[in-house]
């Protein structure tokens, strides 16, 4: 995504007349992190800082706003994301032992991404399937009744890729 390419009166339609300039930037803020998220797989830096100047906005303004959602994030991630469901039926059904193993046998800590890119470890309030506690999702598929062995089962089909 090329910052400079973007149009604001394009992005905000109908409504524009009616907002000032400073509120048509504002306007389009969000779109545009999901945007560059979703070409970069985080939100580097540099590319802020232009955005910055291109919507002139403050760089603390343009952080301030994405550091508030937790569906952004400023270093890359992994090819997988593996979220360990830590709500209370999973916490009570072994959750945390999940979470430990996943922690050991990959060498990083929960919101950390292995150095080859290959797994990002997170977890999550709930993954609304309390049912089938404790539970993982990797990327967007759920995997639940996490015993020993579907964890061993699960440790080597992220590790397959």
């Amino acid at each position: 995504m090329k910052i400079e390419d973007i149009n604001v009166n394009e992005k905000i339609g109908n409504v524009g007349h009616v907002l000032s300039e400073n509120d048509k930037n504002k306007g389009i803020l969000i779109p545009t992190l999901h945007r560059i998220q979703e070409e970069c797989g985080y939100l580097p830096e540099d590319v802020l800082k232009n955005l910055s100047r291109k919507l002139n906005l403050s760089l603390a303004e343009i952080y301030s706003v994405a550091s508030f959602y937790k569906q952004f994030h400023f270093t890359p991630r992994g090819k997988k994301v593996v979220k360990v469901c830590t709500g209370t039926a999973c916490h009570v059904r072994g959750a945390q032992k999940v979470l430990e193993t996943l922690e050991e046998e990959f060498k990083i800590k929960e919101g950390e991404t292995t150095k080859d890119l290959a797994l990002t470890l997170e977890t999550v309030g709930c993954v609304g399937c309390c049912g089938l506690a404790p539970v993982a999702a990797v990327n967007e598929a759920v995997v639940g009744d996490i015993g020993p062995k579907k964890l061993r089962e699960l440790i080597g089909e992220i590790r397959e890729e």
